[in-house]
């Protein structure tokens, strides 16, 4: 799943506001497309991108963000190296997130469906919000209520008609006092076919935005992903430029 980039998301008070919300509504359109797309071209093996065992760590800079990311969970072999990069693509297996090792050589091939990959990607941040402050924004304004429980409290909403977001549901999980756990995640065949069917971007570093996408038998765990994730970034985000 390849992040489109986009623009940031004002509200409606004007006539002219309404435009620039018409093209905010055509961009999360876009990352609809990317969402699908993506979904199939991670597919149902990773096999050819070159894993290592290596756990040397690359210091790699986006932005004004230093990173330390051990080899083996840097997801192309051509990325593992020290310098700067406009973006970053990462794996780990779940629960652990950790990277590619002999040992969980089965779950990165695939074998046996198990998915139960993590993929990251970091680059420069392109829309003001990320998902959780989009909710409100915007996403409100797409979906059909009242929508439908989901697991382990999430709730699940179709997208309405005309939206552009095609074979997708928002996933929705409240946290009092804290801002709302939002995943988009594809349904049907495309859902079938992707070992990350689900993904979620927050906010990251400086000026970064960080999605990952993670498999739909995921969400039962869906608090502690989150967590485990954002503390794995903050574990190789290392300093300011």
């Amino acid at each position: 799943m390849n992040t489109a980039t986009t623009t940031s998301e004002p509200r409606v008070t004007d006539a002219g506001v309404m435009m620039k919300v018409f093209y905010v509504f055509a961009a999360l359109a876009v990352l609809s497309g990317a969402i699908s797309l993506g979904g199939k071209l991670i597919g149902s093996t990773i096999a050819s991108v070159g894993y290592t065992s290596d756990t040397k760590p690359y210091e790699i800079v986006v932005g004004n963000n230093v990173f330390s990311i051990p080899g083996n969970m840097i997801r192309f072999d051509e990325a593992r190296r020290h310098g700067d990069a406009q973006r970053i693509d990462l794996y780990a297996v779940w629960p652990k997130l950790t990277g590619y090792s002999d040992a969980d050589r089965d779950a990165f091939n695939n074998r046996q469906r198990s998915r139960r990959i993590v993929f990251m990607a970091i680059e420069p941040r392109m829309m003001s919000r990320d998902m959780s402050g989009r909710l409100d924004a915007i996403y409100r304004k797409l979906i059909d209520l009242p929508g439908a429980p989901g697991p382990a409290g999430l709730r699940r909403y179709s997208f309405s008609a005309g939206t552009g977001y095609v074979d997708e549901v928002l996933v929705v999980g409240e946290r009092p006092g804290h801002a709302a756990f939002v995943a988009r995640c594809l349904t049907g065949t495309a859902a079938a076919e992707s070992l990350a069917g689900c993904e979620r971007d927050v906010h990251l570093g400086e000026q970064l935005s960080m999605t990952y996408r993670f498999p739909e038998e995921l969400l039962e765990n869906w608090a502690a992903l989150d967590a485990a994730v954002s503390a794995k970034m903050a574990e190789m985000l290392k300093t300011g430029r």
